[in-house]
């Protein structure tokens, strides 16, 4: 039999925290929720996307529909709203729509699970459950790794960083790094001409 996992107390306050003691653990008994969550909340967990995406002030859409089964409750949600990113070409702010669905079943009791199954395993605690994580990794799958502007973007000038879509013919004379050296000397002797020294 699998150690179960030790429970925390939810906080109720939470957006992500829905009670489920009216249904009554009734097979087939059902509610929908219609809220909204603020998305910096998703976005708080360093090494995910929070360097590419924006949250702040912004608030996503969470629906959600809990149903009673025989091993617990059966979340099913979707979530969407926009999030401010950053190309990952050009640096430019652009608005990406995100609409991402999830589904978990959310246990009474793992007893009956395999050790690997009751760690990974979302439990009901005190007739309270948390869609948090929920929502969070069908974020994270959702948004693109790398946004960009446009599919095309030209992106950035590697050498003076000028925005390379503002002037397709912007470009650099390159200077062949073998002569480098001399483009800093000037010239002398009886052969320089007029503007010479001697």
């Amino acid at each position: 039999m699998p150690a179960a996992p030790k429970p925390r107390r939810f906080d109720a306050r939470s957006p992500f925290v829905f009670d489920v003691r009216e249904l009554g653990r009734r097979a087939g008994a059902m509610r929908t929720y219609d809220r909204d969550i603020p998305a910096a909340d998703l976005l708080d967990v360093k090494g995910t996307l929070d360097d590419l995406y924006s949250a702040e002030g912004a608030d996503l859409v969470l629906d959600l529909r809990i149903e009673s089964v025989v091993e617990g409750i059966l979340a099913t949600g979707r979530v969407s709203g926009s999030l401010v990113a950053q190309c990952v070409r050009c640096l430019d702010p652009i608005e990406v729509e995100l609409d991402a669905d999830f589904q978990e079943l959310l246990y009474y009791d793992i007893s009956d699970l395999t050790a690997e199954e009751a760690e990974e395993a979302q439990l009901v605690v005190e007739d309270l459950i948390e869609v948090k994580a929920l929502v969070h990794d069908a974020v994270m799958l959702e948004l693109p790794l790398q946004p960009l502007c446009e599919e095309d973007c030209p992106g950035l000038c590697a050498e003076c960083g000028a925005r390379l879509a503002d002037d397709p013919e912007h470009g650099h004379d390159a200077v062949d790094p073998r002569w480098a050296a001399l483009s800093g000397l000037s010239l002398s002797g009886p052969d320089a001409g007029e503007d010479g020294d001697g």
